[in-house]
């Protein structure tokens, strides 16, 4: 039975994929820090990425074949508005990892390394969908430090032959992702505009952006084949393969709502610096390990509208 330890447990892909790894017949191991809780099958630990110490104990004690890198601030708007705890976390953390790993006992152990597709940044109009090998330009705060991340990554691989693989993962989204994304945003807002007596209405920014919305239950199964069948040192999109515009999530959501909402423009929520689309090419992955998107944006949209009115009715 292999070994798997997930840093960054706690977070919203952390629990899908303790159950992905769970059901595919991994002994799993999750950190979470002291104010997360993380439910599942599998050992919990408490963990600060900060901490160097602890992290190497953690490793000489769980001794695993595979890390999944998971922890992250991973949100674009509060970078902007917390850029050096970005840097700190995103950077520093996985600095801290990568270095707990190359000293330990087991310096062979796989490292998933989880980038983002922010990180190609304000690119040419024609280079939708995006290989790999396209120059990355990032855009904001937040896809900076997973450039920087991933650089680190493969120095690494390269200077000391450790065992890493890196993603560019698409925007990935689903039941119980903070309302900070907007798929998950919106949701929470027709969820909250049924209640009895609530404003019918549901405020939005730009919506004219296109990204390649993937359910995180198809992504986590994505870091487990990778983990399985990825090439050592290489980089991968993660994604559907196919952008939509915010637009198309919200007249989607809005189609299944239960009463009639208005849609006001909300200033505010117009970020800094918003890119036109982000769109990637996946025949890379699809090639080394067979994996494809298999669920629908509808399907995604449907389940994470119910967990909120779930949620809501629960209060």
């Amino acid at each position: 039975m292999k070994r798997a330890l997930i840093i960054g447990g706690g977070g919203f892909a952390g629990g899908y994929l303790i159950r992905e790894l769970a059901s595919a017949g991994y002994e799993v191991h999750a950190t979470c820090l002291p104010e997360e809780e993380i439910c599942g099958d599998c050992a919990v630990y408490s963990l600060d990425i900060g901490d160097v110490p602890a992290i190497e104990g953690l490793l000489a004690r769980v001794m695993p074949d595979v890390v999944f890198h998971l922890a992250a601030q991973s949100s674009v708007a509060v970078s902007w508005k917390k850029p050096a705890l970005t840097a700190q976390v995103n950077v520093v953390g996985a600095v801290n990892v990568l270095e707990a790993v190359r000293l330990s006992q087991r310096p062979d152990t796989r490292l998933l390394l989880i980038g983002s597709g922010e990180e190609y940044g304000f690119i040419p109009k024609d280079a939708c969908p995006l290989s790999e090998e396209e120059k990355l330009r990032p855009g904001n705060i937040y896809a900076a430090t997973k450039v920087c991340q991933e650089m680190i990554g493969q120095i690494y691989s390269r200077s000391y032959g450790m065992d890493i693989v890196m993603t560019r993962s698409f925007n990935h989204t689903g039941s119980g992702q903070s309302p900070t994304f907007v798929v998950s945003e919106i949701c929470r807002q027709i969820a909250a505009a049924e209640q009895p007596g609530a404003p019918a209405e549901l405020l939005i920014g730009n919506t004219d952006a296109k990204r390649d919305f993937t359910d995180v239950r198809d992504v986590v199964r994505a870091y487990r084949l990778l983990a399985e069948k990825g090439v050592s040192g290489r980089v991968y999109n993660v994604g559907r393969g196919s952008a939509a515009a915010i637009s198309e999530i919200l007249e989607t959501a809005l189609s299944m709502s239960q009463v009639q909402i208005a849609v006001i423009r909300d200033p505010k929520r117009l970020r800094a610096s918003d890119i036109p689309i982000i769109e990637p090419d996946v025949s890379l992955i699809f090639a080394d390990t067979g994996w494809s998107a298999q669920i629908s944006i509808e399907e995604t949209v449907r389940d994470t509208l119910e967990w909120w009115r779930e949620k809501l009715r629960r209060g």
